[in-house]
């Protein structure tokens, strides 16, 4: 029998956790979800309660995100996998994501087996990336950016200073993509970017460090 891998599962859709664990648990490999999270802190306390495989996560959680809940477990049980799983393909929440640590990122287009996969694959110790993620990351890898990225972590990018300076304003997501002329959906993306690069966790630290460092002004 293949060995067992256990797993922490965590999104805010019941029935949709229902659907992932039904896949994983029916499939030949020998999965075992031990514990659901209906958000991103309960999945981090769960992880240090049951020290799993893996932790398959989703993104946009109550409490905190799927981006902070990755930082957040990479750090204190590294050898805990993480596996995003998402219908979201932002740019921004890609490379947040993965600059937060996570060992793959899947689409939740991706059929029963490509997340039995994909799962396995984080387990061994490999990453897995959905062939959207992955043409993303290959991109930036051509342009040479995730490497000044890596040198230079912190430095936001000149579409984050412009997120931020207009959350400095007190804007809401859906108003800053209207001035900006993106999605509100972007917006958060550039802001769990931001948030990931700080190291912060609200709009308000996200503000105070920039004005800190005097990447912005408030008018």
């Amino acid at each position: 029998m293949a060995q067992q891998i256990r797993i922490v599962l965590a999104d805010d859709h019941v029935m949709v956790r229902r659907g992932i664990r039904q896949f994983l648990e029916d499939a030949p490999a020998n999965h075992e979800v031990v514990a659901e999270a209906n958000d991103g802190a309960e999945a981090t306390s769960l992880v240090e309660t049951h020290q799993p495989d893996v932790a398959v996560l989703d993104i946009r959680m109550p409490e905190i995100t799927g981006v902070d809940a990755t930082r957040q477990i990479k750090k204190r049980f590294p050898q805990v996998r993480v596996l995003i799983l998402t219908a979201y393909d932002d740019d921004p929440y890609v490379f947040a994501l993965l600059q937060a640590g996570a060992d793959g990122y899947v689409l939740k287009t991706a059929d029963a087996d490509e997340l039995v996969r994909a799962v396995r694959i984080v387990h061994q110790g490999g990453t897995a990336l959905s062939p959207e993620i992955a043409a993303k990351v290959v991109k930036q890898a051509v342009s040479g950016r995730p490497e000044s990225a890596v040198g230079q972590i912190e430095t936001l990018t000149d579409r984050e200073l412009d997120v931020l300076r207009l959350a400095a304003r007190g804007l809401t997501n859906r108003a800053i993509g209207h001035d900006l002329g993106i999605s509100h959906r972007t917006v958060q993306g550039h802001l769990a970017s931001i948030y990931g690069k700080l190291e912060v966790n609200s709009r308000t630290e996200a503000v105070t460090e920039a004005l800190r460092r005097g990447w912005i002004v408030i008018e």
